[in-house]
């Protein structure tokens, strides 16, 4: 039993042992949406929605265009790298619910594996690994795990699902966090 003054902890989690179960943060940019689907009389107005267990981030809102350019990064905490990342485009609706216009799904595994190896000292552009577009996976195109600037990246080609037509184009990055458990 709690005393009055010292408040119950959260699900039993401590903001310290969140720190220690956090590998780093995985820094999304959404760059720009190709040939999205039409969901207002002649264009769309598109946002992105990325989901990863609990977490739930969202980009702003382009206005009447199917080809928009957001460049926005958003940054998820990763804890497990086996959850796979959940992302939707929406078309947002002032007076009726947002029309969903297409979701991805990806895997960060191969990235968190590139992130483990030894690769100081490589040159800038180095490809990594590439992975194929396959039934298992959203990729529209090949996806190449590279070595740029002294940093892991990924660039992804997302080919949306459950939609007549549609892709998003994504990079991912990670950022180390002091205190946290590490790759």
């Amino acid at each position: 039993m709690s005393s009055p003054r010292t408040p119950p902890s959260r699900g039993g989690r401590s903001s310290m042992s969140m720190m220690e179960s956090l590998l780093g943060l995985l820094r999304i940019r959404i760059k720009r949406g190709v040939n999205l689907a039409v969901r207002d009389v002649r264009s769309s107005d598109p946002y992105v929605v990325v989901k990863m267990a609990k977490q739930k981030l969202k980009t702003r809102v382009i206005k009447k265009d199917v080809n928009p350019e957001w460049n926005e990064d958003l940054t998820l905490s990763v804890s497990d790298p086996a959850i796979p990342i959940e992302l939707t485009v929406y078309d947002h609706d002032t007076f009726s619910k947002d029309d969903k216009m297409g979701d991805a799904e990806f895997d960060i595994k191969p990235f968190i594996e590139a992130l483990k190896m030894n690769l100081q000292g490589l040159p800038s552009g180095t490809v990594i690994t590439r992975l194929q577009p396959s039934r298992q996976n959203c990729l529209a195109e090949e996806s190449c795990i590279m070595w740029s600037e002294g940093r892991v990246v990924q660039d992804m080609v997302l080919r949306l699902r459950n939609v007549e037509c549609g892709e998003v184009e994504i990079q991912l990055q990670w950022i180390d966090l002091p205190g946290s458990k590490g790759l």
